[in-house]
């Protein structure tokens, strides 16, 4: 077979949503902005890319410890807010409002904005900025995740949290599409880094590690932040299918096998295609940028590469199987791909509003409040045991790819389409739960793996991958 994976229609799948790079994280330089009331907890936790941690009966002057940002009880109407800065600007997909270990001082409701400025701005600019609706006012649940799919097609530069009316949320994870700003791109760039839009496709296997670590920024820390595959038992190869975030022609490639030694690929070919000029799933469409070539374990490896025109996809096959640490592609923008980044960004300002659509809002003050049904939401509680702090840095986001080294920070999918709500309690196993609704249908084996148990099944595709049969 040579047909590549069916794309999930819509991209609805949460699963898919929270794979996709975390645009708040501080893994890519996301931060606070402001926040008008920080009295038991920093609002800065709110983007650390770890995940949140508890140590009971810890004290401090102002009470219980807690990681995550916590305001005051309040004795008046109103609504605290904190205002980030999107270390990735682009377009929001998933929201995650994170209430974990907050259990009796939780906020019962929250809402979020997101704006577009350039530039730096301060918080007086920002009190200023035109902000669009991203989540209506909506319920939360304590001491779980709280997952959102956002449907609106603005790029933004910062976000807005509201919570109604005081209380305390972990993190903020802020997953989508990252729109880089033509203007700042260099000619020369790494065209697969997750910062400049490039992202996983499709890839054979993700049995102990994300794939998409492999566009992180920086190098990797500890196997853990890498892209490892379970061990093969029959005649067949590893493969990741990357779709580059901005055209360009390749000069220099990176494969980095830091860490991974008793457990690196022997060897690997990397290929290109342009799918403007060419179809994925014909063979005759992919070109080498590098022929199979032997690597070595705990090895940052630089190849020059001669590649014979732009690409907007490559292929890294690994043989037979094991872990690459980071997969860095060097090149020079294409002309094209910049104008049509171009495009994209500038249609998340000029986007106008159309009759029952939601409108922006001018005031860093003003709350968000519609009638009706708010936006699909799935609860998800925390499980027990001992967190690798290595499971969410890097991709930062990224790491919903069924990762077991790390145990990845991910939804359980319910039914989005109807607003089912699936809730985890403490020790329940999220790869075993049915939707209550739809009892036939059960959720992908994707949950957070706290600790303990069996290693979650590795994913082949369910096809082979574009550019041939391995």
């Amino acid at each position: 077979m040579s047909g590549r994976p069916e794309p999930a229609a819509g991209r609805t799948d949460l699963a898919d949503l929270a794979a996709l790079p975390d645009l708040a994280s501080r893994a890519f330089g996301g931060g606070v902005v402001v926040a008008n009331d920080e009295f038991f907890a920093a609002a800065d936790n709110l983007v650390d890319p770890l995940p949140p941690t508890f140590s009971p009966r810890t004290f401090a002057a102002k009470g219980q410890v807690y990681d995550g940002w916590e305001t005051r009880r309040r004795r008046e109407p109103g609504a605290d807010h904190a205002v980030v800065r999107l270390g990735l600007p682009g377009v929001v997909r998933l929201l995650v409002v994170d209430t974990s270990f907050f259990t009796g001082n939780y906020p019962p409701f929250a809402a979020v904005d997101g704006c577009a400025v350039d530039g730096y701005p301060g918080p007086d600019e920002l009190a200023g900025a035109r902000w669009v609706p991203l989540l209506d006012r909506s319920p939360l649940a304590g001491d779980s995740r709280n997952v959102f799919p956002v449907d609106v097609p603005h790029h933004v530069t910062h976000v807005r949290l509201t919570i109604f009316p005081d209380g305390g949320v972990a993190r903020l994870r802020v997953h989508g599409d990252v729109v880089p700003d033509p203007r700042l791109l260099p000619d020369v760039l790494d065209l697969a880094a997750t910062e400049h839009g490039g992202r996983v496709q499709a890839c054979s296997d993700r049995f102990y590690g994300a794939p998409q670590n492999l566009l992180a920024p920086g190098p990797a820390r500890v196997m853990g932040e890498g892209w490892e595959t379970a061990r093969r038992r029959d005649d067949g190869n590893d493969w990741v299918l990357v779709r580059l975030g901005v055209p360009g022609v390749a000069q220099f490639v990176d494969l980095d096998t830091s860490h991974f030694k008793g457990n690196a690929p022997g060897r690997a070919t990397l290929r290109a295609a342009d799918e403007r000029h060419g179809d994925l799933d014909d063979p005759a469409a992919w070109f080498p940028l590098l022929p199979e070539t032997r690597l070595r374990p705990d090895t940052r490896h630089r190849f020059p590469v001669d590649a014979p025109r732009a690409a907007t996809h490559v292929r890294l096959d690994i043989f037979p199987d094991g872990g690459m640490a980071r997969l860095r592609v060097t090149g020079r923008v294409d002309a094209v791909g910049r104008r049509h980044q171009g495009r994209i960004r500038r249609g998340g300002h000029r986007r106008r509003v159309g009759p029952g659509q939601q409108q922006p809002r001018d005031r860093l003050d003003q709350p968000a409040v519609r009638a009706g049904p708010g936006p699909a939401h799935v609860q998800v509680g925390q499980g027990p045991g001992p967190v690798d702090p290595a499971h969410d840095v890097g991709a930062g986001a990224g790491l919903a790819e069924g990762q077991a080294h790390a145990g990845a920070d991910v939804p359980v999918v319910g039914d989005p389409h109807r607003g089912e709500a699936l809730r985890l309690r403490r020790g329940q196993r999220p790869g075993r739960l049915r939707c209550r609704r739809h009892p036939g249908q059960q959720p992908d084996d994707q949950g957070r793996r706290r600790g303990g148990g069996d290693h979650p099944p590795h994913d082949h595709g369910g096809a082979s991958p574009p550019g041939g049969p391995r």
